[in-house]
């Protein structure tokens, strides 16, 4: 099982709020997922973040791939290390 962790849009028309879910690559965006870990809202001016760090590593350990997006969520939460923004060096 390719499992994914990603980005699950709830909420009203023009009022979008995210649950960072656990899911089959396969399933379409807002179909359905094995397990939720937390949510994101965008919108208000102090944006809400929410993540259970737990399961949010379980899942990593798993196997589960997060996507760019749900990635820099993590960091921001602090589950995944914040790498340098050193470029690498270019290839000789």
């Amino acid at each position: 099982m390719a499992t994914r962790i990603r980005l699950r849009r709830v909420g009203r028309k023009g009022q979008p709020s995210y649950r960072i879910v656990v899911t089959e690559h396969t399933n379409p965006r807002d179909g359905r997922f094995v397990a939720s870990i937390g949510h994101y809202n965008p919108r208000p001016k102090d944006t809400v973040l929410s993540v259970d760090v737990a399961k949010a590593k379980m899942w990593l350990d798993r196997g589960a791939l997060p996507t760019d997006t749900v990635r820099s969520l993590l960091k921001k939460a602090g589950v995944l290390k914040k790498v340098g923004s050193a470029a690498p060096p270019p290839p000789a």
